[in-house]
């Protein structure tokens, strides 16, 4: 008794001390972002204000948090793993796989019917702000997701510059439409196919690279292409931007306010939510796309062979797979849906500037891939829905102006709460939120794959 109750002391006093080094090196961190700020008085000069209950709240969280995970959370995490399987283990299993059978059609039909939920219960009013970005925002990084999962989530190729993709489709597009007049319907394909040579070139010079060198290589790609960007300002006017692109139209019927636009030739009253729902559908047929072509894939032969190359290069070596055609393969399709959704967003904004493709943009992409399960179709939608629809709901979070001050903007805390929401799936679900994976061929019978059988992608 006398050494588990000593043991117990030890436990407490050491997690005390984590506690406590954790609640530091938040304060020091977050010090000079949070504990400062600087504000333009009635003189226009900028002065020094203090922050100190919000730096001190948010200190006490993170040491309370790691108090709670080093005493209670982390001992029934570890006591959960050596849990023997029990009848109702199985039964809940059971259920979470009924669930899971009929997650993906929901999902599916809710996604098609969400335009019209929206009109119907708030009118054309809300319609625009929940279509646009709680829609159309959403499954943007939805496509993004998808094809950046053919290469990290299959190949296993670390990828951290897929941002370039993204790029090219979008300035392909915009660049086109406007000198040469071309249609949306015409530079989509077209920027998918320009954006999969792009990753034709990328392919070649890091076949043989694998791991951290891969991943570095794909981050030079993409601050490369971003800085041609601007500097090749002659083609892309640099900084400034691409303006007045041209607009998807609904069969050769513009979206305007004309006696030739959509609503005047089917006899409605003009308003330009029409617009964001046929944006939003249009990309919510590119985002099934995808997700068909991605599934299909990788019921192929070619899809067996990104797996084998995730899982262990040598001996996909051995089994006579050309893995450089399988690298190159992986890279042309994922930068293809790359391409799609760049062209999309081109013709969304009507505007783009190299300030939409940088780095931040290919680590959200793969967050969103990672927290979603690499691998996983559904998990990387439910990621992208989750991250990108909670951070958009940041910004409508005015009350909290009330209680910690007028200047108080809870938009400058999204990255931090997606950081913490991050901590908190990594240690909870390590492998993603969907962890378990559908052999993509069976003997006889199905069984779901656990995701300790699969490794994670070191390409």
């Amino acid at each position: 008794m006398d050494t588990t109750a000593q043991r117990q002391d030890v436990d407490v006093v050491h997690a005390v001390k984590e506690a406590c080094l954790a609640a530091a090196i938040t304060f020091g961190v977050l010090l000079p972002l949070i504990g400062f700020e600087t504000v333009s008085n009635i003189d226009n000069k900028l002065v020094l204000h203090t922050r100190w209950g919000l730096l001190f709240s948010i200190v006490a969280i993170v040491g309370v948090g790691r108090l709670l995970m080093a005493l209670v959370i982390a001992p029934r995490l570890a006591q959960r793993r050596v849990r023997p399987v029990t009848p109702a283990a199985t039964a809940a299993a059971t259920w979470l796989s009924v669930i899971g059978r009929w997650f993906g059609p929901f999902a599916v039909g809710f996604a098609i019917v969400y335009p019209i939920l929206v009109v119907s219960l708030g009118g054309f009013s809300s319609a625009l702000k929940w279509v646009d970005n709680f829609g159309i925002q959403i499954l943007i990084y939805v496509m993004l997701g998808w094809g950046l999962n053919i290469v990290v989530g299959l190949a296993g190729l670390l990828d951290l510059g897929y941002v370039a993709f993204y790029a090219v489709g979008a300035y392909s597009y915009a660049l086109l439409a406007k000198n040469f007049g071309f249609s949306f319907w015409i530079l989509l394909p077209l920027a998918g196919i320009l954006s999969s040579f792009w990753g034709i070139l990328l392919g070649f010079p890091v076949l043989r690279l694998r791991g951290d060198y891969l991943a570095i290589v794909t981050l030079a790609f993409g601050e490369i292409i971003r800085i041609v960007l601007i500097n090749f300002v002659d083609l892309t006017n640099g900084y400034a931007g691409i303006g007045g692109i041209p607009r998807p139209s609904f069969f050769g019927i513009p979206f305007t306010a004309g006696d030739d636009g959509f609503a005047a030739v089917f006899g409605l009253e003009f308003t330009p939510v029409y617009r964001t729902i046929f944006l939003y559908y249009l990309i919510l047929a590119l985002a099934f796309l995808t997700a068909f072509v991605t599934v299909r894939l990788r019921r192929l032969p070619v899809g067996r062979a990104w797996e084998a190359l995730r899982e262990d290069e040598i001996a996909c070596r051995s089994l006579g797979i050309n893995t450089t055609n399988t690298k190159l393969t992986a890279f042309a399709i994922g930068a293809m849906f790359g391409g799609f959704a760049g062209s999309f967003f081109a013709a969304r904004q009507g505007f783009i500037s190299p300030e939409s493709f940088t780095f931040l943009e290919s680590a959200t992409v793969l967050s969103i891939v990672v927290l979603g399960g690499m691998g996983s179709q559904i998990g990387v939608a439910i990621a992208a829905a989750l991250f990108i629809g909670g951070t958009e709901i940041m910004r409508d979070l005015d009350f909290l102006k009330q209680i910690f001050g007028p200047s108080f903007d809870p938009t400058q805390y999204r990255m931090l709460l997606f950081g913490f929401g991050m901590v908190i799936i990594m240690v909870f679900r390590p492998r993603g939120l969907i962890s378990t994976r559908s052999p993509s061929i069976f003997l006889k019978e199905r069984k779901t794959i656990s995701s300790d059988l699969v490794k994670e992608g070191h390409g």
